[in-house]
């Protein structure tokens, strides 16, 4: 249920094979379902998403869909039937929910429905909205409304050769629109996907909380704010804090500036930060020549946590007052320019990550970022080196500031190994010649980067972190609750270990084949299966789980994670037990042959028959079913032939995969079968009428 972006075909084989079952099933449901756009639905979630979870369907991605998605990508052709999106959507729901593929840390099934219904009557005016169009879909319907056939290849060039002669007639309004939005970025597009995170664990709020109040950022914050209070405090006309009383405050506060000497509070830098992050964190504001607390901010101020929250979401809003120049004297650094960006991305790079992060690889790092964001080919070595380092002092000011708010914790010791050069010994020429610079250059691969200067920084790096102690940065608990909270705001997956404990067997063990490393996969399942108190029962659950799952490659996941997260060899003991059980031979006999715990000459000549239908049973679905089998069948050519008749005088359990397999054998090989014609049925809603193909 989630595919690499660069993994097209694996993710076309799963889609077919999903849309293919969605549509079966809706038709012994009678439900209503567009297989055209089902599969749009799916490519939409694999392709345009941060996460690419095609199970889990939130309120947003359900609006993104009907309002932008859809709308962007399929051309209904005037004269042509509407096809149902809304209530293509909902059954979609429905059977990810009944198949049991939903996404465990998604919504409820009822809240999903809720969603879709919410913009259902939306969808029509935003399909025939031009401005949401993309810009193949609206000179494709241009050519349309001019009578121009668009399946005619020679007369749709001949539209756009006149098009681009100036001699058609278009909605210039609208096509303006379309321009805009693709250059401000705000379209749907490939490529948006994010890197998955590891699951973190985190202890509960409440030690959070305490951790919280003794942050001596959080308690600058709240008494500035009960300093200022609702009658607020008089500030200059440039909106500083009065000299006198700012004195007053870094004594009562404790800010550390130094007051001899100072003419004015501009000249306390650490209480002018104070008072900026207080500004942009809502919790006082200048009215009127007066500084206030914000009534709306009391909840806030009254629980530690929420406070730290807010304080490190506004260090997003502080680049001029941290790092900004101080007088028309001074420039800013290149850090300036893409603050918001390095931030976001030092912070995501340091989530989740088992070792902390020396400062060198992080540093050289940003400098990526730099010398794709500025145009560096001007100025001598010196000066760039003057860049970078001003840059770097600038960075390290950020840091300070999260470590003093307890977002990050520093110490100096040896970098771990693994942030040393990357052993790609064994990778191709191919993979090395095709390798970037500046990825050579940051993974430090000896000889991959052709910039002699950059293998030159990734040497001078690598001495930088061997030659002795580094700083070394990791995310404290209170910085990975934040950055996971963005995260989640951007729709990025960040698994919690803990968060499926009251996951359903399924999507448990679904969610820990796909997301989780084998440590917190083996920490979640202990958890999952202590809070529901009796072993045996839970368990059974999750056996049944595997049972009753009817994608086979699926179940075959579930039941290696299963076995592979449980503690002392009872893993082992569990796959030899399901040996004996006539459901779940198949699905164990293979993790045991996997586990290399089973030989070949171990297995009776029956359970060979069963590893084998097994074997072939998940090929067919790897293949996605349908046109995809056969053509796999197909090449195999004899040695297919043979391993088919002997999978179909099995005892494999599962025999309606079997009669597919019989059917497709039977077009494929041309074996005895079914008589099937060669041409794929075209699939069928409920109301007998095909799902036809619309354009993208």
């Amino acid at each position: 249920m989630r595919f690499e972006p660069e993994a097209e075909e694996e993710f076309e084989a799963a889609r077919g094979l999903l849309v293919d079952r969605l549509v079966r099933w809706a038709g012994e449901q009678g439900l209503p379902v567009d297989g055209f756009l089902a599969e749009t639905a799916l490519d939409y979630r694999h392709l345009a998403t941060a996460d690419g979870r095609l199970g889990l369907w939130e309120s947003r991605q359900v609006e993104e869909l009907l309002l932008s998605w859809l709308p962007q990508q399929v051309t209904e052709l005037p004269g042509e039937e509407r096809a149902d999106a809304p209530g293509t959507l909902r059954t979609l729901l429905r059977y990810l929910h009944a198949a049991q593929l939903a996404d465990p840390r998604g919504p409820s099934l009822q809240d999903s429905l809720a969603a879709v219904d919410r913009v259902a009557e939306q969808h029509l005016a935003a399909m025939t909205d031009r401005t949401r169009w993309g810009l193949a879909k609206f000179w494709a319907m241009t050519a349309a409304e001019q009578g121009v056939d668009v399946q005619d290849g020679a007369a749709f060039q001949r539209f756009a050769d006149q098009a681009r002669r100036g001699e058609v007639a278009y909605d210039q309004q609208a096509l303006a629109a379309i321009m805009e939005r693709r250059l401000t970025g705000r379209v749907l597009s490939d490529g948006d996907r994010a890197e998955p995170q590891l699951p973190v664990v985190l202890p509960p709020d409440d030690e959070l909380r305490r951790r919280a109040e003794a942050s001596t950022t959080v308690a600058q914050l709240r008494g500035l704010a009960e300093w200022a209070g609702q009658g607020g405090r008089p500030v200059t006309a440039t909106g500083r804090l009065r000299l006198a009383e700012a004195r007053e405050l870094v004594d009562a506060l404790g800010t550390g500036d130094k007051t001899e000497g100072v003419r004015s509070s501009a000249d306390l830098p650490r209480l002018g930060l104070l008072v900026e992050w207080a500004k942009k964190a809502r919790l006082v504001r200048v009215v009127k020549g007066r500084l206030y607390a914000v009534t709306k901010a009391r909840p806030v101020l009254a629980d530690p946590l929420q406070l730290w929250l807010r304080a490190f979401d506004a260090c997003f809003e502080l680049r001029q007052p941290l790092i900004g120049a101080r007088s028309g004297w001074h420039i800013e650094s290149m850090l300036f320019d893409v603050y918001e960006h390095v931030l976001d991305d030092v912070l995501n790079t340091l989530y989740s990550l088992p070792y902390p992060m020396p400062w060198p690889r992080l540093r050289d790092t940003v400098h990526l970022v730099y010398r794709s964001s500025f145009q560096l080919d001007a100025g001598s070595d010196l000066q760039h080196r003057m860049w970078f380092e001003h840059a770097d002092r600038d960075l390290h000011a950020v840091l300070d500031l999260l470590d003093d708010l307890g977002a990050i914790e520093r110490d100096r010791g040896m970098a771990d190994p693994v942030f040393l050069d990357i052993d790609l010994s064994d990778a191709g020429p191919e993979l090395l010649a095709d390798m970037p610079p500046e990825l050579a250059e940051l993974l430090g691969v000896a000889g991959a980067a052709t910039d002699p200067a950059a293998r030159e920084r990734a040497h001078a790096r690598r001495e930088e972190m061997t030659a002795g102690p580094v700083e070394l940065i990791r995310l404290t608990e209170l910085g990975t609750r934040a950055v996971r909270q963005r995260l989640l705001a951007a729709g990025r997956d960040a698994p919690l270990v803990g968060e499926l404990a009251h996951a359903s067997a399924a999507g448990l063990l679904g969610a820990l084949a796909e997301d989780y490393d084998p440590d917190a996969a083996r920490v979640e399942l202990t958890g999952w299966i202590t809070a529901r108190g009796e072993r045996e029962g839970a368990l059974r659950q999750l056996t049944d789980a595997v049972r009753t799952m009817t994608f086979r490659t699926r179940a075959q996941a579930m039941l290696d994670v299963l076995a592979a997260a449980l503690p002392d060899g009872e893993g082992e003991r569990l796959l030899r037990t399901l040996r004996r059980d006539t459901q779940l031979a198949p699905l164990a006999l293979n993790a045991l042959a996997h586990r290399e715990l089973l030989s070949p000459e171990d297995m009776t000549d029956a359970e060979s028959l069963l590893v084998l239908a097994e074997s072939l049973l998940q090929l067919v679905e790897l293949a996605g079913g349908g046109d995809g089998a056969e053509e796999m069948l197909r090449a195999q050519g004899s040695q297919a032939r043979d391993a088919v008749a002997a999978a179909l005088d099995s005892a494999h359990p599962d025999r309606a995969g079997l009669d597919e397999l019989r059917q497709l054998a039977a077009r494929a090989l041309g074996t005895r079968g079914a008589r099937v014609g060669r041409a794929r049925k075209a699939r069928r809603s409920p109301s007998g009428k095909s799902g036809r193909k619309r354009r993208r």
